[in-house]
């Protein structure tokens, strides 16, 4: 493979990025105002949140660079522990600091990309079911209100699996020579977002 057919496929890795960046909105989006239902609305509600986007990407991220068996485990225990999360959320349990809790698994998630940190299975599976339930948590609060909560559910599960394998197709490029740099370097992109949204939960 030439050299500027490597620097192009590194750079195709960090326009992935910046493409997601540049379609997703604000990450403060959970009002606890209520949603509009349907599967359609579901759909587009991990992709209008910068915060859950980057979350959803990074586990299918971390998993391509961790391998067999995490790159499929980890994209099934996040909708799983999201919607245990979620069914938390339209109990009523209580979950203090819940948008902390989603700057920070972007913050980790991004760190844990950006040093290719190779956790073990149990552990790499605990991190991203505990960040999950934040994030199905915040959802499950919205959820009551919405017409249709069934195929709302079921557009947000489709969409996320989605982006965990956007994550996983971006992430193979570390297999290509100057890739996982390429990666690595949007890890540490998506961990300065994650503390960006931690600093604004902070002072909020």
């Amino acid at each position: 493979m030439t050299a500027p057919s490597q620097r192009l496929r590194a750079a195709a890795a960090l326009a992935a990025g910046g493409a997601a960046l540049a379609f997703a909105t604000s990450a403060a989006a959970h009002s606890g105002t209520g949603l509009p239902g349907g599967f359609a609305s579901g759909f587009r509600h991990p992709l209008s949140g910068a915060d859950h986007l980057l979350a959803m990407v990074s586990v299918g991220l971390w998993g391509a660079f961790l391998g067999r068996p995490l790159i499929y485990v980890l994209p099934v225990v996040f909708p799983g522990m999201m919607v245990a999360g979620a069914i938390l959320g339209m109990a009523g349990v209580r979950l203090p600091s819940v948008e902390i809790g989603i700057a920070v698994s972007v913050l980790v998630l991004g760190g844990c990309i950006a040093a290719a940190v190779r956790a073990p299975v149990w552990a790499a599976v605990l991190v991203v079911g505990v960040f999950a339930a934040f994030h199905g948590y915040a959802h499950g609060k919205e959820l009551p209100s919405a017409a249709d909560p069934v195929g709302y559910s079921l557009g947000f599960v489709f969409a996320t699996g989605l982006l965990h394998v956007l994550g996983i197709g971006v992430g193979a490029l570390k297999n290509r020579p100057g890739g996982a740099a390429a990666v690595r370097g949007l890890g540490g992109l998506i961990a300065g977002m994650g503390a960006w949204f931690l600093c604004r939960g902070l002072t909020s």
